[in-house]
């Protein structure tokens, strides 16, 4: 995958994560969670838009590491949301988990690259 398919993908992830949040619950919880789910499900795309602009190698496994932790703190938010049934879109709440799931197997798999490249 190249640098800008993975930022295109990212794009589409923060884009299906605001998608989600409009058919969430409106009471305290939903509200909670969609602001919470918003700003951890848009900040992978951002921040790896931050990273193709590192000043060094550890610089971009430092922000590589900010992508992770955010998509995986969203991928707890999915789940989540999903236990506490504030979506009744089913279908794009476990399209969204299994996105995370594949980005997060990804940026593992990069980070790792990365730290045992000389």
């Amino acid at each position: 995958m190249t640098k800008q398919e993975l930022e295109n993908r990212l794009i589409d992830f923060a884009a299906s994560i605001i998608s989600l949040t409009v058919k969430l619950e409106k009471n305290y919880a939903g509200n909670h969670l969609l602001g919470q789910i918003t700003r951890s499900g848009t900040s992978p795309a951002l921040n790896y838009g931050e990273a193709q602009s590192a000043e060094s190698k550890k610089d971009f496994i430092h922000k590589m590491g900010i992508c992770l932790k955010e998509l995986r703190e969203t991928l707890v938010c999915l789940k989540i949301i999903e236990k506490a049934n504030l979506s009744t879109d089913l279908e794009n709440l476990t399209k969204a988990k299994i996105e995370a799931n594949e980005l997060i197997s990804i940026f593992v798999a990069s980070i790792k690259t990365s730290k045992n490249s000389s």
